[in-house]
């Protein structure tokens, strides 16, 4: 059984009616997020490459277009308070990436970085976007640059959220073990407890109001991760191939606007190889935002808007 509303069939579902769209207002308001009062927020599906992806559009249709790519882990609602800032200037379009959130699972268990920048790469062509902007965290943000290194005149401009060509492997490892520790549960009441110890930035309250986004009920009344955990999948990725691989030198080919966003505390992404990422960009910026770790974004949202709403507004 599902936590959350979302569209069941090929017709948009107006989520600005829905009681999900209410906590995030209390969220927001609880943040001192600036939105605008009235702003279209629809859950969405679309087939890409044979498979069902689920994405939630914000803001107007002719509005210029950003692309939101979550994390590993996560769904399209980890943007949910930066979507809101966001959606009365922009098009923003999340997407749930394959095994994760409301989207379909893999059929064949390929859940490589490579294969997800290719159906971020359907996604923009299905969309009929002409170069948009793509912000893009953690997993999302591998994603991103292995789009950006395949096809390079697609992107307007590159937001990177706490990931580089170099991650500390402390820090991989850190996340792997929390994952696995979560995937299975009587109540959620222990999930919110384990986030909690996991993410001290994040008050409790925006921790329970979000949970419904990470777990499914299953039929034997436990909670499980919506995230596709299936042995094969995690066979694939500890599989990496030659294709999954991004480099400095890949990315000095990025010709577009670039900024990379760090989290102070981050055990992922450490400042040296920030800077070195940076360096390495024609037209890279670098922004380290305070009093958050790798999940930069919902950990310090403000903090994290100050930085980009500059660097979009420059792409205009």
């Amino acid at each position: 059984m599902h936590l959350n509303a979302f569209s069941e069939t090929s017709n948009p579902l107006d989520m600005t009616q829905t009681d999900e769209f209410a906590s995030l207002l209390a969220s927001a308001a609880d943040l001192s997020i600036p939105h605008s009062p009235d702003i279209p927020y629809r859950s969405c599906n679309v087939v890409l490459r044979h498979q069902r992806f689920h994405f939630l559009e914000w803001g107007a249709a002719d509005a210029p277009t950003i692309v939101l790519l979550h994390g590993g882990h996560q769904s399209a609602h980890s943007w949910d308070l930066v979507s809101l800032h966001l959606a009365d200037r922009y098009r923003v379009l999340a997407l749930d990436q394959r095994g994760h959130g409301d989207s379909e699972w893999s059929r064949s268990w390929d859940y490589s970085n490579y294969t997800m920048s290719q159906d971020a790469e359907a996604f923009i062509g299905a969309m009929g976007l002409e170069k948009p902007i793509v912000m893009a965290h953690s997993m999302g943000g591998r994603n991103s640059m292995l789009l950006a290194k395949h096809n390079p005149s697609l992107l307007r401009g590159l937001i990177i959220v706490d990931v580089g060509p170099e991650i500390s492997d402390k820090g991989r490892q850190a996340i792997s073990a929390f994952v696995r520790e979560n995937e299975e549960f009587d109540d959620l009441e222990h999930f919110v407890r384990n986030v909690r110890k996991y993410d001290p930035y994040r008050s409790r309250e925006h921790i329970e109001r979000t949970v419904k986004y990470n777990m499914i009920q299953r039929e034997d009344g436990k909670f499980v991760s919506k995230c596709d955990s299936n042995p094969r999948r995690a066979g694939t990725l500890n599989k990496k191939e030659q294709r999954d691989n991004i480099t400095l030198e890949d990315a000095g080919a990025f010709e577009f606007p670039v900024l990379l966003v760090r989290g102070e505390t981050s055990n992922i992404l450490t400042p040296d190889a920030a800077e070195r990422f940076r360096d390495a960009l024609p037209q890279g910026k670098l922004a380290t935002v305070p009093d958050c770790g790798h999940n930069v974004h919902s950990q310090n949202t403000h903090g994290f808007i100050q930085e980009v709403d500059p660097f979009l507004a420059s792409l205009m």
